[in-house]
């Protein structure tokens, strides 16, 4: 160490050392006088964290460096499960029913049914349906559909359908308008104004033999929610629906929303309970959709979890670098006692070089992870596009979705800084068990 470096820093460390000295000297209130030594463990830890000395500065550099990664890190990755999350209430339960009351026959709706679901503590809208498997046909080709017959007016809900369509819904029965998943018209090659034949499974039978059941559709619309609905959903008038099916007045259930998804179960047998058990059962999302939520739920505890002990290998790289900063101030640590500066203020000092170097990685990585979450799903299009690659093809969704949340940035940030404060205590207690005559003899 440059002696004149070390006289420099003599002088001040005595200066403030004998300043304190006085100020308790003169103070009868302990507080007041608490705050003073306070005061100087916060100064000798921020001119420590702030040495220019090339050593010690690039190995806080380091520290804080990898400290900010893992923090960026674990705020990118718990944004995109956000993100996930978000689109699956967002797109796939705002455009499907949350629970669904199927006839165990075909039953015709009546308005007291309806008056009865309504009247369940919950339920935000009720609205009769008819759904089966079919195909849709357009010249030689031919793609898998769900068939849902609805009614526009009360379809709306419990359904945010009318967000997602690029065109108009089946407003009137008779005119065999059809609304087709985006993944189903690209399939097929269809567009808004084209004629497409619906096919069911069951056949008719006619003098020339068995023939399915089908019938020509005008293409409305086109739904396009990002989702897996737009790769089997297709929705009709439940008027055309009727017809099709050969129903006459009757439809197959009724679908509701829910003002709250995990009340489902619920609300499921109240309605049962109302309607019926010999006439009803209840489907809810958690049969369909309830594994994958719980899923999202679990990965991101999880991931936050796994996560974490990187940041926590990141907040302990700081142990070495203030075991550095211990043996290169062991002079004035020496002085200091001497002086009579006590055990708390030496810890407070080095607690405070702590902190300041890593609650400067903990806002750097902060601010890299929101950069980085912001600009993902535009990289992600870029990538996607430039290298024909669909990476999210096994999802429910077609793109990369990110959420960032104020209440995961201050988890995070709250959980490294205490990592972080953790670090602190082995090297600080080290420095106050130096000895000061051994310190000062080899000076």
């Amino acid at each position: 160490m440059p002696e004149s470096a070390w006289r420099a820093d003599l002088r001040w460390a005595r200066a403030n050392i004998a300043r304190s000295c006085r100020s308790v000297a003169t103070l009868v209130n302990g507080r007041l006088a608490l705050k003073m030594i306070s005061s100087v463990s916060i100064s000798v830890g921020i001119r420590y964290a702030f040495s220019r000395r090339s050593t010690i500065s690039f190995i806080s550099l380091i520290a804080i460096a990898g400290l900010a990664l893992s923090v960026a890190v674990l705020v990118v990755v718990v944004s995109v499960i956000n993100g996930f999350e978000r689109e699956l209430e967002a797109r796939v339960f705002g455009v499907l029913p949350h629970l669904s009351f199927v006839g165990r026959e075909p039953m015709e709706p009546t308005p007291e049914d309806l008056e009865s679901l309504l009247g369940v503590d919950g339920v935000e809208g009720v609205a009769p349906f008819i759904q089966g498997a079919g195909l849709v046909a357009v010249a030689d080709r031919v793609s898998g559909v769900l068939i849902n017959g609805i009614n526009p007016g009360s379809y709306q809900h419990i359904s945010l359908i009318r967000e997602f369509v690029h065109g108009e819904l089946p407003a009137v029965a008779g005119n065999y308008d059809v609304v087709l998943g985006a993944g189903v018209a690209k399939q097929l090659h269809a567009a808004v104004g084209d004629m497409v034949t619906l096919v069911l499974p069951s056949a008719t039978v006619t003098p020339a033999g068995l023939f399915p059941r089908q019938k020509r559709f005008t293409v409305s619309g086109i739904l396009e929610s990002r989702s897996e609905v737009d790769s089997r959903g297709v929705y009709i008038h439940v008027g055309d629906a009727q017809r099709l099916f050969r129903l006459g007045d009757r439809v197959h259930g009724y679908q509701v929303r829910l003002k709250d998804l995990f009340s489902a179960s619920q609300i499921a047998s109240l309605g049962v309970a109302r309607l019926g058990g010999d006439r009803v059962f209840a489907r809810s999302w958690m049969r369909t959709h309830g594994n994958l939520y719980r899923a999202i739920g679990v990965m991101k505890s999880t991931m936050f979890l796994l996560l974490s002990f990187l940041v926590a290998v990141a907040a302990f790289n700081l142990v070495s670098t203030l075991v550095m900063v211990v043996d290169q101030r062991s002079g004035d640590v020496a002085i200091m006692r001497t002086q009579g500066a006590d055990t708390g203020t030496l810890i407070g000092a080095f607690v405070v070089l702590g902190c300041l170097l890593g609650g400067l990685g903990i806002l750097l990585g902060l601010v890299a992870g929101v950069l980085i979450g912001l600009g993902l799903p535009h990289g992600y299009q870029w990538l996607a596009a430039t290298f024909d690659m669909d990476l999210m093809s096994q999802y429910f969704v077609s793109y990369l979705p990110v959420q960032i949340q104020l209440a995961d940035l201050l988890g995070i940030a709250a959980t490294a800084f205490a990592l972080c404060m953790l670090s602190t205590l082995y090297p600080a207690r080290r420095a106050v068990t130096l000895q000061p005559a051994q310190v000062l003899a080899h000076e």
